[in-house]
């Protein structure tokens, strides 16, 4: 090759170099991805350089179908710009170019899953060539708060994998994950012990729910277990996760040891209560049952519970709780020592009633046979008169007499009581208890009640009398501890004196009541009207008389011509023997005769 023509080969190579090099002046730069929240709004970055200027480049944008085409969705150069018809993009895209710094920004509104695509931004220079870069839009949702359901039915450690829960979680995009926890701490699957079974819900909103249901073999240990599940899911820049709530699994287990107890009554046991007997295996199988046992008896159980009523002491002594799985016949069983307590009657000696002198001494002991220590109180009259099981008695009265009641209690059991009693006579003559008076105004023609009441014994016999030995009828009469209590009624027409006499084979006692009878003020009353009375008739007997109207004088008579005075009112008298008249005064005094009227 001769030197003309390898020269001309070698400016060829370097013309062609240079076009080269020129056509690859324009550059593009644009992110990986764009990251955004479904229904937000995204923005898509392209940034270019060319010597040509914004006017001497055409731009345009395509996105990258399922098939790997591209579609176009706009184009702009310096005379026009146009949103390509008929996309998905079309009524939801706009483009700002910023000439100074070469930037161009596709903005998509309410952005969708299945926007989740490529997109490519080509920018075409007239000397520079052409450069395109691209972007992947990713589309993110929240998915809604997962929930989980447990298995309702009970699960035996016997079985093979059984089913635990299930978890689920709805409208999230990408698809989130579920990862199940026991006590915090993951499950992975594991051959015939753990199986997580998942499954997967596309909805027509392109957004993913996903289900997990988790399996496994129970034991003992897992009754306690708490179960829930983890879901994670991913956001613009990171991942984010939600727990569900905690749930628990009935897990059935046989049991090892029973137990059983006396839940009522707490602390001692006597005659009389009622014993609330349980029985408790440490496992829960449903096929267990209960038997109570004592002395060969057997008593069924309900709900692992038996109530034994009424227990005496013979009612002590070991029972047996039997356990029975009636899928295996496996018994186990526990025992429990019962001891009841019991309080015998009280007993008193000597025996009642006992009858003692005046002045003498008297012990009394009240006992009772108990399983426990025991305590005596003595009362009389509802008063505490002594402690102790002996009750000593001096220097007897009238006052000692009556009835004593000893009470036995065990401290150290409450309700544990037994009572007795012990009635005292004491022997002497009557002895009436004076009233504080006996001197009683009461008036005429009214009743008064008269009471006596006579200590003694042996009871003493109460007779009312009067002064001339008459005997009063007892109205009422009523034998008491330490006596008799009489009472009479008596009808006041006079002053009266009732005596109450009272004896027995000891001696004898009287009292006197004296009863003076007042008059009454109403009789009074009565009296001074009749006397009125009486003064206004005589008055009208007198006119009458005067006026002729009664027969026994004749003719006619006058009074005295002159006036009288009020106090000179007359009234004549006159004997049967003479005819002359005295005329008295209202007063009584006699009149002279110049008072005096002649007869007409």
């Amino acid at each position: 090759m001769d030197a003309r023509v390898a020269a001309s080969l070698l400016a060829g190579l370097v013309v062609l170099l240079h076009g080269l090099t020129a056509w690859a002046l324009v550059e593009v730069n644009m992110e990986d991805r764009v990251e955004v929240f479904r229904g937000d709004t995204a923005q898509i970055t392209c940034m270019f350089s060319s010597d040509d200027g914004i006017g001497g480049v055409t731009i345009q944008w395509f996105y990258v179908l399922r098939t790997g085409e591209k579609q176009k969705i706009y184009y702009e150069d310096a005379t026009m710009k146009v949103v390509d018809r008929g996309t998905p993009f079309t009524e939801r895209i706009t483009v700002n170019v910023t000439a100074a710094t070469g930037e161009v920004v596709l903005t998509i509104t309410d952005v969708q899953v299945r926007d989740q695509l490529e997109f490519i931004c080509l920018i075409k220079s007239l000397t520079d060539g052409v450069s395109e870069g691209r972007t992947k839009l990713l589309v993110f949702e929240k998915p809604d708060s997962p929930t989980i359901e447990g298995f309702q039915m009970g699960i035996s450690i016997n079985e093979d994998v059984s089913k635990i829960g299930t978890c689920e979680v709805k409208n999230g995009f990408p698809k989130p994950n579920i990862t199940w926890y026991r006590n915090n701490a993951p499950l992975r699957r594991a051959d015939d012990v753990i199986k997580v079974v998942p499954s997967i819900t596309i909805e027509s909103s392109g957004l993913f729910s996903v289900r997990s249901e988790l399996s496994m073999k129970v034991t003992k240990e897992d009754k306690d277990a708490l179960f829930y599940c983890e879901v994670t899911y991913l956001v613009p820049g990171g991942t984010r996760m939600i727990e569900t709530n905690t749930i628990n699994v009935t897990v059935y287990y046989p049991s090892t040891a029973v137990h059983v107890w006396v839940e009522s009554p707490k602390g001692k046991i006597k005659e009389g209560d009622s014993i609330e007997f349980h029985c408790q295996g440490d496992g829960n199988m449903p096929s267990s049952t209960f038997t109570l046992k004592h002395r060969g008896v057997e008593y069924t159980m309900e709900s692992n519970m038996y109530v034994l009523a009424n227990v005496t002491r013979l009612n002590s002594g070991d029972y047996e709780c039997v356990s029975l799985d009636t899928d295996t016949y496996e018994e186990l069983s526990g025992t429990i020592t019962v001891f009841v307590d019991y309080l015998d009657p009280a007993v008193v000696a000597p025996a009642s009633p006992v009858e003692v002198d005046q002045g003498e001494e008297l012990t009394a002991t009240c006992n009772a046979l108990s399983s426990l220590q025991t305590h005596t109180t003595w009362f009389k009259d509802g008063q505490k008169v002594s402690m102790g099981h002996t009750l000593m008695l001096k220097d007897a009265t009238f006052d000692t007499a009556g009835t004593y009641q000893c009470v036995v209690t065990v401290p150290e059991a409450d309700g544990m009581e037994t009572t007795a009693t012990f009635g005292v006579n004491v022997k002497g003559p009557p002895e009436i208890m004076r009233p504080e008076h006996t001197d009683i105004e009461e008036s005429l023609d009214s009743t008064v009640d008269l009471t006596c009441h006579v200590r003694g014994y042996p009871a003493p016999t109460v007779i009312w009398t009067t002064p001339d030995r008459k005997v009063l009828e007892n109205t009422f009469k009523k034998e008491t501890d330490d006596g008799v209590t009489s009472m009479v009624s008596v009808e006041v027409t006079s002053d009266l004196t009732a005596f109450c006499n009272a004896s027995n084979k000891y001696g004898a006692d009287a009292v006197a009541f004296n009863v003076k009878a007042k008059g009454s003020g109403v009789i009074i009353a009565v009296i001074i009207i009749c006397i009125l009375l009486l003064a206004i008739l005589g008055s009208v007997l007198y006119f009458l008389y005067k006026k002729g109207k009664i027969c026994g004088r004749s003719g006619k008579q006058d009074l005295t011509k002159g006036k009288s005075s009020k106090d000179n009112i007359v009234v004549e008298m006159k004997s049967d023997n003479t005819e002359e008249a005295i005329l008295l005064g209202v007063n009584g005094e006699k009149q002279p005769p110049r008072n005096q009227v002649d007869d007409m």
